[in-house]
């Protein structure tokens, strides 16, 4: 087995995967309202942001906007906190490009999902993350989620990226656990949990920490729980999962996650309004009610701002 001589986490416990913040026509970011929200997650126990992912809406977003982003971001928060930027794209040279574009910002690392759509096999997979890895210093935490991606990264291909010495982690929103705890044996790649319903399972099994939707609402809670794991107290941890429980249903499952974060943030007034980028489509006003009464009924969030409460 591998010595474990790269820290237990390499970027942080508590991370957000956060919402981008647009105009209210949608032809630009609302920097301001991203540094707000940046800074408001880093009070609530976030330690990590992530910027340009799935959440993030980054297939909407141009290259210069991920740039502007990320280094707004930066600024907001310090150096303290853990920033991650999505690079990862369908196209090797485009996220060359992307990870070139950004290593210029004080970053502390680079998000590369499996190249979604080509769906090329395992070699193409090793080829491309290699290539970006090697693009610059920057670590790099891989992305691994089949369920857009379309393909998975296999057992193999995992031993083999994790031989590289800036690739330090895996986003896993796969949920095989099994093969986890086996890559976690053989090499030295972190995990992160990229599934707000299985934070908790990830933890137990080794986990360094997650990388949540939810936590940009209810990152106190998250910051709980895994501190609860870190003192090895299984009931508190328990019972903090089970708080967060409704709100992974109502965030998670009803709408798109970035859909469900952006109008939770409006209604708890830490964003101005929830507009999305086509094709994502803002929540109507039936599933606007729905949310503020679930964020209403959870214990441990922000309260929703009165003057954002929907009416009945």
């Amino acid at each position: 087995m591998t010595q474990h001589t790269r820290p237990a986490r390499p970027f942080g416990a508590v991370g957000t995967a956060m919402v981008t913040p647009l105009t209210e026509d949608a032809t630009g970011i609302d920097l301001d309202a991203a540094q707000r929200l940046a800074a408001h997650v880093v009070e609530h126990g976030n330690d990590m942001i992530v910027v340009s992912g799935t959440t993030g809406e980054a297939p909407t977003l141009s290259d210069t906007e991920k740039v502007e982003l990320a280094r707004a971001v930066r600024e907001a928060v310090g150096p303290e906190v853990t920033i991650l930027a999505g690079v990862g794209t369908y196209d090797t040279a485009h996220s060359i490009h992307l990870a070139r574009a950004h290593a210029e910002l004080e970053l502390d690392g680079l998000l590369v999902v499996t190249p979604y759509y080509s769906k090329p096999g395992q070699a193409g997979i090793i080829q491309h993350t290699l290539a970006v890895a090697d693009a610059t210093d920057l670590p790099v935490m891989l992305y691994d989620i089949p369920g857009r991606a379309g393909v998975p990264l296999a057992l193999d291909t995992l031993l083999r990226l994790g031989e590289h010495p800036r690739i330090l982690a895996v986003k896993d929103a796969k949920g095989d656990l099994h093969q986890a705890t086996e890559v976690m044996q053989r090499t030295d790649l972190a995990y992160y949990s990229g599934e707000d319903a299985l934070n908790l399972p990830w933890l137990s099994i080794g986990a360094s920490g997650i990388v949540s939707v939810l936590s940009q609402v209810a990152g106190d809670i998250d910051k709980r729980m895994i501190d609860a794991v870190d003192r090895s107290d299984l009931t508190a941890a328990r019972e903090a999962h089970q708080q967060r429980t409704p709100l992974v249903t109502a965030i998670m499952n009803r709408m798109p996650g970035a859909v469900s974060a952006k109008t939770a943030l409006a209604l708890q007034g830490v964003l101005p309004h929830a507009t999305m980028r086509s094709p994502l489509l803002a929540a109507d006003a039936e599933q606007t009610r729905a949310l503020a009464e679930a964020l209403d009924a959870a214990a441990g969030i922000p309260p929703l701002d009165p003057a954002r409460r929907p009416s009945a």
